[in-house]
């Protein structure tokens, strides 16, 4: 019998609210097949509401201190680590997986990431940097929070992702209305009070619940700012489109077709336990997962032999038996595309099935018989044409691809268009080389599925856009503001308004060495007279100051004031530099003109 949840609504304004649609769906136990929870859909109105919410509640937060907002984060993190079994027995309930695997890492990975930008932002991570431009006048910059933005959860890892987008919103100073994976919701509400109880204002973190269509009002809703999506491509490529047409920020996390590349130089035990990580951790419903396992054509028949004799230790049973480290698929949908999947490799690719198959593991815990089974899978023989090769499959299905040399691996891997994630095995120094070549945002060395707070994730081409976590996570939740300060008495004017104060009058073609403290402005040299022996032409200009010459409206400016020692033509004008200086040193030395150096600061 599944357990059961109290119905799902919505949360905003620091509190749990009915939902205005009248319409609910089911939360399904993958385990048994049985429902969970009813959950409450969002209405528009219901998420008009929450978006309105958080607006209201972002001034404050947005202002609040970082310091302020790290306590109070940090405080979250505690609380998500005093009732990580609590929200790990939700997560199994929710996803299917082992309770060994999400106690282990779903709840404790998430509040690693809310522990790193609490930390993060403590400590000078919203800086901004501050430039002297002259002795007088300098730039700063400021990084402000975006403001209020819409996060749209995945169902392999529920709250986890939900905390990979909130805590670096949050830190940052923003507001979130997030949504769950309306196949995983159970996590939604349970966080929401965790900031709230941590001391996370009202208005700050909400949750609407819903399939497609709300999270496609959600993102596409002009109160948005930002939006942070996880999920597969085509749903991305909407949302994508969607806060492109509002010039919205966006991070989309998307799917991968990865390589896992076996060189002749691997270690046979580690390269099968790297390629069984890659393809069945979480029953390989992960979207870094390696599921093309590139194998040199000299060690294959030892890799696979060695890699049947390890799928034994694979052991599916209930999700709360300590020796369980492998459970049923998310959904009945999802069931039937990986089966789908299976038997176009058996009946169409004609792959060698090594392992697997169609049946369901046996036995089964009982009163799991319902439940969302498939065995792991490996094919051999595989081609690159082949379908189960090419799609992402998202399930436990191995392919394994001989190749013969390094550079027909390297091409063949990124003969893709996905670019999520890679993994070399091999010597060290060998697979490096090898790894930076592969085209795809995060990749390991003689390791798989590894992903610390500290480090940016994101994929290329269509794998994603942005980054999340590390450093870089921060800044991608906040906005920069550069400003220029002239604090000199005189400065900060147009030059078309008045003559600079600050040129020289130079006589006899001599132009002393301009000062250091005018590196990084623009000069310009106006002539007197038309240079000895030269028409006034471009092409003559040009050859006896070595620059493109052409009026300029400074020139024209300092003509008008002082049009009795000045007709405004210029000789020179080019940046400040050593180089610069002494070509036209040299020009003016051959005149015997008189010269005007003018400084000036740069303007775009």
């Amino acid at each position: 019998m599944a357990p059961s949840y109290p119905d799902q609504r919505l949360y905003y304004n620091g509190k749990v609210q009915s939902a205005t649609s009248n319409q609910t769906f089911h939360s399904i136990d993958p385990t048994t097949s049985q429902p969970l929870a009813t959950i409450h859909t969002s209405s528009h109105c219901d998420i008009d509401a929450a978006i309105s919410s958080a607006r209201t509640a972002f001034p404050s937060w947005s202002t609040t201190s970082p310091v302020e907002r790290s306590r109070i984060l940090l405080r979250a993190a505690s609380l998500l680590r005093e009732r990580n079994d609590d929200l790990a027995r939700t997560e199994t309930h929710d996803t299917g997986k082992p309770f060994t695997e999400t106690s282990a890492v779903d709840v404790a990975t998430g509040a690693d990431v809310l522990e790193y930008f609490a930390h993060l932002v403590a400590s000078g991570g919203l800086n901004g940097e501050t430039t002297q431009l002259r002795p007088n006048a300098w730039i700063y910059t400021k990084k402000e929070a975006l403001g209020v933005c819409a996060g749209i959860g995945a169902w392999n890892y529920p709250i986890q992702i939900a905390l990979w987008k909130s805590a670096p919103c949050l830190a940052a100073g923003n507001c979130m209305v997030y949504k769950p994976s309306e196949v995983t919701p159970l996590h939604g509400i349970k966080l929401a009070e965790i900031y709230r109880e941590a001391g996370v204002p009202k208005g700050v973190f909400n949750v609407v619940h819903g399939a497609g269509d709300v999270g496609a009002y959600l993102t596409g809703h002009e109160g948005i700012a930002k939006v942070s999506f996880t999920g597969q491509v085509s749903t991305g490529q909407k949302v994508a489109a969607s806060a492109a047409g509002g010039m919205k920020y966006m991070t989309v996390e998307l799917g991968g077709k990865s390589p896992c590349i076996i060189l002749p130089s691997a270690d046979l035990d580690k390269a099968v336990d790297g390629a069984m990580m890659a393809n069945f951790y979480s029953t390989g419903q992960v979207c870094t997962n390696g599921t093309r396992v590139f194998v040199h054509s000299s060690m294959k028949k030892a890799f696979e032999k060695r890699l049947v004799e390890k799928m034994q230790f694979i052991r599916p049973g209930p999700s709360f038996d300590e020796a369980t480290n492998f459970g049923p698929l998310v959904s009945k949908v999802h069931l039937d595309k990986v089966r789908g999947y299976i038997r176009h490799g058996i009946e169409s690719d004609k792959a060698t099935l090594l392992y697997g198959g169609l049946d369901r593991p046996s036995p089964l815990p009982q009163g799991t018989e319902n439940g969302f089974w498939v065995r792991p899978t490996v094919f051999t023989d595989c081609t690159d044409s082949m379908l189960i090769t090419t799609d992402e499959i998202f399930g436990p299905v191995l392919t394994i691809l001989s190749y013969e040399d390094t550079e027909e691996v390297i091409r063949r891997a990124n003969a893709t268009e996905m670019g999520l994630a890679a993994g070399v095995f091999g010597e060290p120094g060998e697979a490096i080389k090898v790894v930076d070549r592969i085209e795809a945002g995060i990749t390991w060395v003689n390791t798989w599925g590894e992903s610390p707070a500290e480090m940016s994730v994101g994929g290329w081409k269509m794998s994603g856009v942005g980054v999340e976590n590390g450093r870089k996570g921060l800044d991608a939740w906040v906005r920069t503001r550069s400003t220029l300060v002239e604090g000199s008495a005189d400065g900060g004017g147009t030059v078309f308004a008045r003559p600079p104060s600050n040129y020289v009058e130079e006589s006899e073609g001599e132009v002393r060495e301009l000062s250091t403290a005018s590196f990084g402005l623009h000069f310009a040299v106006i002539l007197t007279r038309t240079p000895r022996g030269h028409s006034w032409s471009n092409r003559s200009c040009a050859e006896f100051s070595g620059s493109v010459v052409r009026r300029h409206p400074l020139a024209e400016a300092i003509h008008s004031q002082h049009p009795e020692s000045l007709r405004g033509q210029l000789a020179f004008y080019g940046d400040d530099t050593s180089s610069n200086q002494n070509k036209l040193k040299h020009n003016i030395r051959n005149l015997n003109d008189r010269v005007v150096v003018i400084k000036r600061r740069h303007m775009r």
